[in-house]
């Protein structure tokens, strides 16, 4: 059975079309999960996941069919930890086969920084005679709500745990305060010191070179090719007609996310029983039971449904390890827990979790990653802010402003704590920071015994710090920096499994009449098993939306997004 496979490959390879050069779009986005639905499918059907897309490049780069890869950067609108990853696989693939990138240009004013970052992962790299190189630097903006809020007659009662929990200092505090200032500052500072790295690195400039053109402002083309930031000037046409001219003239285009490396080989792959890796995503914030999304709301992380999917992980005799996918801001303390639990019986059971980080796992979203066998943040992530904030907003004075009557009564001293009517009593506030102490140890304990230090060496990194990916490595509350491809690559080592002998799916994995079907039970989740389901019709109906893609951004969705930044 190999030989005939590796027969019929060799054939394929041999007999199929011509040479084929690979494209990468970035304007049309690079998704960090698969569509949730059938109709955010249709939204997204040009743009590939991460996944699939470093999978995709991963199987080209050996194809001797495969000329190599265009990759146009164009406005680039991705995270920057996003543009970690699709940097590296650009990288990974341009070991074997020549990549290019091209834009019409790095900024128009504004900053291309991370545009420009990513377009170094090429070996080549073009601009448009009429564009420039803007790499700007950072800019973070810190905003304190507590002026707007008392002016509507709302009053925002919080507390923290701790200083650099700004969480709470967004509604709470008049004025921005040392601690924010020192963090935001060094999440701007980390961010543009590893752009200034990778590009003098890639580029083959000075550290202070590349540090004179953040500082400079735009750079006209010329000029940019002179310092040597790129190679070739030129419009998309010139692009193509020099890579066919280099790899050959009959080089068919075609979408990375579209290629297939050989159908013999897939087809043999789908018959062979792989040992598994599976992947069991946290994606958005983290709620208690099962979500369901408001239309106010993004994706959100249930508990219930993590739990579920990491027991039928654990269950299931073929998986021999685990990743932990994280994109999350955080939220309940007591849902985070609740997937660390599972992901600690992950590891009782012999099968190692590597937890990999998306653009965030913060707060909640550190807390579920932190019990893993091996941690993995892109540079760009923003990942620990080990801290806890809770409080509420006392509504009173805009309904006096509105003139709304309003009277309660309640049963139980404590019933009105957390009612907006009315502050905190002094009984109310003792009650609240004994809770926020009681957590902050607990996540801080935790966290020192999961990453192996003492809680006197974990807790000054903690105190609700936010750190980039790479300060968080350099103080051990990661393990490795990279994305997908190297939470895989150690996974495999881990479980002591061969990555090019290994399956990669999701948890759980569904076909379409699948996700139609009931769940079997907690161990083996059915297709809408995800979302919660309520006696309450009109719940009932968004929920029953949601699953089709209808809701909340579906067909009576606005046509646009606001953005601030």
């Amino acid at each position: 059975m190999r030989g005939f496979s590796k027969l019929l490959s060799s054939l394929l390879a041999t007999s199929g079309p011509g040479r084929v050069i690979l494209e990468i779009d970035l304007d049309r986005g690079v998704l960090r999960a698969a569509p949730e639905n059938p109709l955010e499918a249709l939204r997204a059907i040009n743009a590939p996941t991460i996944t699939g897309l470093t999978q995709a490049l991963r199987e080209a780069a050996t194809d001797q069919r495969v000329a190599g890869l265009v990759v146009h950067v164009g406005t680039c609108p991705l995270s920057a930890a996003l543009v970690d990853e699709v940097g590296a696989a650009i990288r990974a693939f341009g070991i074997h086969k020549p990549t290019v990138a091209y834009a019409e240009s790095f900024g128009e004013l504004t900053s291309g920084m991370f545009a420009y970052r990513l377009a170094t992962s090429a070996s080549t790299i073009w601009l448009q005679p009429s564009g420039s190189v803007v790499l700007g630097g950072v800019h973070v903006d810190m905003l304190l709500l507590r002026g707007g809020m008392e002016k509507l007659g709302l009053d925002p009662e919080f507390s923290q745990r701790k200083e650099f929990k700004t969480a709470a200092e967004t509604y709470s505090a008049s004025t921005i305060s040392d601690a924010n200032r020192e963090m935001s500052g060094r999440l701007a500072a980390s961010l543009l010191e590893e752009t200034v790295a990778l590009v003098s690195e890639r580029r083959g400039l000075t550290a202070d070179a590349v540090r004179e053109v953040v500082d400079r402002g735009p750079v006209p083309a010329e000029d940019a090719r002179a310092l040597g930031l790129v190679d070739h000037l030129g419009y998309r046409d010139d692009v193509y007609a020099d890579v066919r001219g280099t790899w050959g003239k009959d080089g068919t285009l075609q979408y990375a996310s579209r290629y297939i490396s050989s159908l013999t080989a897939r087809a043999v792959s789908r018959l062979a029983v792989k040992p598994t890796v599976a992947v069991v995503s946290v994606r958005g914030g983290i709620v208690s039971g099962r979500p369901v999304r408001s239309p106010l709301g993004g994706p959100q992380a249930g508990s219930e449904v993590v739990q579920e999917h990491l027991r039928h992980a654990r269950m299931d005799d073929n998986v021999k390890a685990v990743i932990l996918a994280v994109d999350s801001p955080g939220g309940s303390y007591i849902a985070s827990d609740t997937i660390r639990a599972g992901v600690l019986e992950l590891k009782k059971a012999g099968k190692p979790v590597v937890a990999t980080m998306g653009d965030l796992a913060a707060s909640g979203g550190y807390f579920v990653a932190m019990g893993a066998t091996e941690i993995i943040a892109n540079p760009s992530t923003l990942t620990g802010s080990i801290g806890v904030f809770a409080g509420k907003v006392v509504n009173q004075g805009l309904y006096d402003k509105l003139g709304l009557v309003r009277e309660d009564v309640q049963s139980g001293r404590l019933a009105d704590m957390f009612a907006g009517n009315r502050g905190f009593t002094e009984e109310q506030w003792r009650i609240l920071d004994a809770w926020l102490d009681q957590v902050y140890e607990d996540f801080t304990t935790k966290a020192a015994a999961d990453r192996g230090m003492t809680v006197g060496e974990l807790e000054p990194l903690a105190r609700g710090r936010v750190w980039t990916g790479a300060d968080a490595k350099e103080r051990r509350l990661v393990d490795h920096l990279g994305g997908r491809e190297v939470a895989v690559e150690r996974a495999c080592a881990l479980a002591g499994l061969d990555r090019d002998k290994v399956a990669i799916r999701p948890v759980p994995l569904l076909g379409l009449l699948e996700r139609l079907q009931p769940a079997q039970s907690s161990e083996r989740p059915g297709g809408l098993d995800g979302l919660s389901y309520s006696a309450d019709p009109f719940r009932l109906l968004s929920t029953l939306a949601t699953g089709l893609g209808l809701a909340p951004d579906g067909v009576l969705s606005m046509p646009y997004r606001l953005r601030i930044g």
